[in-house]
C-alpha cells in the first residue's frame, strides 16, 4: 500500500487506539490482520485508505467489530 490522495487518518487513530490498549505490537497485529507490518504503519499514520477488507481484517485481528471500529474512528475525525 502506497499513501493516498483520500486519507484516513481517524481510522488511523482509532487502529492505534486499540491496539495500544490491547498492549500488542506491530509485527504481532499485522499477520493476524492478513496486512504487512508496514501497511499496517501506514494506515495508522492516517497515509493510508484501505480497503474494506482490510479494515475487517484489523478488526478481527484486534478483536473488535468493525462498527465499532468505525465510531472510535468517526469521534477522533472530528474536528
Amino acid at each position: 500500500m502506497r499513501p493516498t490522495d483520500q486519507p484516513q487518518p481517524g481510522l488511523g487513530k482509532a487502529i492505534r487506539e486499540l491496539r495500544q490498549k490491547r498492549g500488542a505490537t506491530l509485527k504481532e497485529t499485522a499477520p493476524k490482520a492478513g496486512i504487512t507490518f508496514g501497511t499496517l504503519a501506514l494506515i495508522e499514520r492516517g497515509e493510508g485508505n484501505p480497503t474494506w477488507a482490510t479494515v475487517r481484517g484489523i478488526a478481527t485481528a484486534l478483536n473488535v467489530p468493525v462498527a465499532e471500529l468505525a465510531n472510535i474512528a468517526e469521534q477522533l475525525d472530528e474536528p
